[in-house]
Order: C-alpha cells, then sequence, then structure tokens
C-alpha cells in the first residue's frame, strides 16, 4: 500500500519534505555572491544541478521562505550583480556549510562568520571558496519566478565562465570521486558523504543494444534467487556468450537450477557476467 500525498491538501513545509526526503541525495551549490554594496554572502542550495554541456548552464533555486514569503539574499545579490561562484561541497567543509544556511544579517561578512576563505575569482567579482576543490564561476543568464507563494522558487540560470578544479582531485583528465569526497543533501538533516562504499561503477555502453529483460529465458527472468539489480547485469549484455568461450567449472553445469543462481549471484558479484550468464543459460 503507498501513501497518497496531494499537493495542496497538506501544508507546505510538509510537502517540502516528502519531497526532499525522496529526490535525494541532492548536489549542494554553496554560492557566493555580492550585494551592491560590496559585502559578500555564501549560502548553500540543495536545489541545484547542471543541464546542458554547450553551453555549460547550472540551475539552482533560491526558494521563498515558507514561514513569511520574503526571499534570501543570494536571489538579491544575482539581481544586482548578475554574477555568483557555485562552490562545491565536500565533507572537510560539509559543517561550515551548513552554518552558512543560518539568517545572518545582509551586512554580515558570511566568509568571515563561517570560517572559510574567500580567493579572487578571475571572471566575476564575487570571490571562490578557497577550501572548495572546484569552483565554477558564473553570469546569470535568466532568473525565473515559479510563484508567489511561501515555497516557490526562483529558477537561477548559470552560464559558467570559468572552472578551477583542484589537481589534488583529477585523475588524468577526469575528476576521481573517491579524492573529491562530495556531500549530498538528504531530507530533514539528513545528508550523504560520496566515498567508499557508498560510491560504485556502473558502466553501461549506450551504442550497442543489449539483451535486455523482454529477451532474457524466462527461467532466468522469473528467478526468485536473484534481485532485480542482478537481472539488469545480464540483461544488459549485448549477447549470449558462447559456452566455449567462457571458463567455469564444467561441474557448474549439473547443479540444481536453484543452486545455478546462488553460483550466478556470486559471479555477478565478482564482475563475471558472462559466467553468471552461460551458467544459467546452457
Amino acid at each position: 500500500m503507498k501513501r497518497k500525498i496531494v499537493p495542496g491538501t497538506l501544508p507546505t513545509k510538509d510537502l517540502h519534505q516528502y519531497l526532499v526526503g525522496a529526490v535525494a541525495p541532492r548536489p549542494i551549490a554553496f554560492v557566493s555572491t555580492l550585494d551592491e554594496d560590496g559585502v559578500p554572502n555564501l549560502a548553500p542550495y540543495s536545489f541545484f544541478n547542471t543541464f546542458s554541456s554547450n553551453p555549460p548552464i547550472m540551475v539552482f533555486s533560491s526558494n521563498r521562505k515558507v514561514s513569511d514569503n520574503t526571499t534570501k539574499d543570494t536571489l538579491h545579490n544575482v539581481r544586482v550583480s548578475g554574477e555568483c561562484v557555485i562552490n562545491v561541497v565536500t565533507y572537510p567543509i560539509v559543517r561550515q556549510t551548513a552554518l552558512a544556511s543560518v539568517e545572518f544579517l545582509r551586512s554580515v561578512n558570511e566568509f568571515e562568520k563561517i570560517g572559510l576563505t574567500p580567493e579572487p575569482a578571475e571572471t566575476v567579482k564575487p570571490a571562490r571558496v578557497k577550501e572548495s576543490p572546484v569552483n565554477f564561476e558564473c553570469k546569470v543568464k535568466e532568473i525565473i519566478e515559479l510563484g508567489d507563494q511561501g515555497g516557490a522558487g526562483h529558477l537561477i540560470i548559470c552560464e559558467v565562465q570559468l572552472i578551477t578544479v583542484s589537481e589534488e582531485v583529477i585523475d588524468g583528465n577526469r575528476i576521481d570521486p573517491h579524492k573529491l569526497d562530495l556531500m549530498g543533501r538528504m531530507g530533514r538533516a539528513y545528508y550523504v558523504r560520496a566515498s567508499g562504499d557508498a560510491i560504485m561503477e556502473i558502466y553501461q555502453p549506450f551504442i550497442a543494444t543489449p539483451i535486455g529483460f523482454d529477451r532474457l529465458p524466462e527461467k532466468i527472468k522469473n528467478s526468485k534467487i536473484l534481485t532485480g539489480n542482478e537481472l539488469g547485469y545480464l540483461a544488459a549484455l549485448n549477447g549470449y556468450p558462447s559456452k566455449e568461450d567462457v571458463v567455469i567449472d564444467e561441474a557448474l553445469y549439473a547443479l540444481d537450477y536453484e543452486e545455478k543462481q546462488r553460483k550466478a549471484s556470486i559471479f555477478i558479484a565478482e564482475g563475471k557476467i558472462n559466467e553468471a550468464m552461460a551458467l544459467l543459460y546452457y
């Protein structure tokens, strides 16, 4: 049984928690801006993602406060200046980032208040966060207002002018997620750390046509032992492996089908997908 949640029939603050609790983890944009008097502001936003590579576009949303329908300093500042820096949030700075979510007075320099270091940007006036290993210097292309009630968002569409990346998190010409140690936002007061066992690699070729679930033999597809994820690995193969090309103990083929499935599960955990398929298929 599933609970039905109908927008408009419960308080916005409760609807918000269903939304952010289910759509998670979300990346965090740690946004640096300047007001018209040159006072810096830092604020985290987890309604955030990258939406285009050419041109490079990032979007974050600064929502109206549910309590009193007012807007935040970041929104004011990007309207005034048309510029910002989006800094990524990693484990070493996550507690300071959370501190920046406090509603300090507009006159407060939040770099000083939360103990992070402003670093001059090269293409925009707001400073980068030195302790953040990746910074995106942005020009604001457009601000889209989604509503006029508490909880309504403002989509701040940013075009990236320059990216600075710490050499310490780069492997070749790619960012190494293990070295980056990113943080993600969940619902309520929960966060998630993208490191260690939380990071998994799933390689899926996009050009070759895979077998698919629909073309799996019924006895494999209807397994009571293999999980949906394990079946997904089998369905992702581009074809059935030749029995002659797969090296496994010939005695395994003599197992009853339940034992074959258990052994196939072990093969899949070891990354031996062709071996698992051959054992189940032949």
